[in-house]
């Protein structure tokens, strides 16, 4: 197929219509990925500190807060230029590498989230042969088996929808080079382009929450039969921290990328982009220090080592 691309830059409209709030969306979207970094930094510098938590549960928990950290960096930063600039254009090329970028890091948080599932039913329902079965090597293995089926899919997509010509409008009705909204721009953009999309998406989204619901289906039935009442408590709140962040992580992916669209369907996607590009990476680590007493005392230990060492650094100078 040829291409009949006749734009070179895009123009990335976003919250154009809502002038009056842009220095309060930039302000609460700052502190926000401020607070995003703090957290995810403060949670991946705990866990290489504190010996006690060098197990593949927290290893994949470190590797969940690197990869939302990115993935935030590759949208939020952009957004808070773009809320400040009178000029919102963006290069095909630039536009191309967000695209890559961003839905390969979401679908690899995806398949980490389904390694931690897995991780879950491993200790629960062989917790002898816990330590064989879920090596240092094994866990690295999964961790770049989810980065590279992310990155293959990310690239598939990208692929698709740059072949596409963009001959008419070159005004992107959202606030990132988001899959539907410059696709929708191409002018043989057909339905078989959509369908394939749709099945890419689906496979990132369905498929590894298919595996996330399968590891739960034998942990319940592994718990059950558990003949103590305190041990069944126990298992369940190993459990309930990754739960809450799954269908928070899901339940909007799902929303923006799996519904039906339509042509006013624009404004909500974009409302959902902004709960899961700023509210979904800010919830995930409160979510795993409030509900994880592991990880509340080890962060109080490192906070405490660190106010120390300031101390004593101020009590040195002259």
């Amino acid at each position: 197929m040829v291409n009949h691309t006749t734009v070179s830059t895009f123009l990335l409209w976003g919250f154009s219509s809502f002038p009056d709030i842009h220095t309060f969306l930039f302000v609460a979207v700052f502190f926000s990925h401020v607070t995003i970094l703090a957290a995810n930094v403060s949670i991946m510098v705990t866990i290489k500190l504190s010996h006690n938590l060098h197990t593949p549960m927290y290893f994949f928990l470190c590797g969940l807060s690197f990869s939302e950290s990115c993935t935030t960096m590759v949208i939020i930063p952009r957004m808070l230029v773009d809320l400040l600039s009178e000029s919102k254009t963006i290069s095909l090329p630039e536009c191309a590498t967000q695209m890559f970028f961003f839905f390969g890091l979401a679908a690899n948080n995806c398949f980490i989230l389904a390694a931690m599932s897995y991780d879950r039913y491993t200790a629960i329902h062989s917790p002898l042969h816990y330590p064989i079965l879920m090596t240092r090597k094994i866990c690295f293995q999964l961790m770049m088996a989810s980065c590279v089926v992310g990155t293959v899919v990310s690239l598939c997509i990208v692929i698709i929808v740059f072949n596409l010509s963009f001959c008419n409008s070159s005004t992107i009705q959202h606030f990132f080079c988001d899959i539907a909204p410059v696709a929708d721009l191409a002018c043989d953009y057909t339905s078989h382009h959509k369908v394939a999309i749709f099945v890419l998406s689906a496979f990132v989204l369905v498929g590894s929450f298919i595996l996330i619901m399968i590891s739960y289906v034998f942990i319940v039935s592994t718990v059950v039969k558990m003949p103590s009442v305190r041990r069944r408590y126990k298992s369940f709140s190993t459990c309930s921290s990754h739960l809450t962040v799954v269908f928070i992580h899901y339940g909007f992916a799902c929303f923006v990328y799996l519904r039906p669209k339509n042509s006013d369907s624009s404004h909500e996607d974009m409302l959902m982009a902004v709960t899961y590009t700023v509210l979904t990476p800010l919830l995930n680590p409160i979510v795993y220090s409030l509900r994880n007493k592991q990880m509340q005392i080890a962060l109080r230990k490192v906070l405490g080592s660190v106010i120390r060492f300031s101390l004593s650094l101020q009590v040195k100078e002259p």
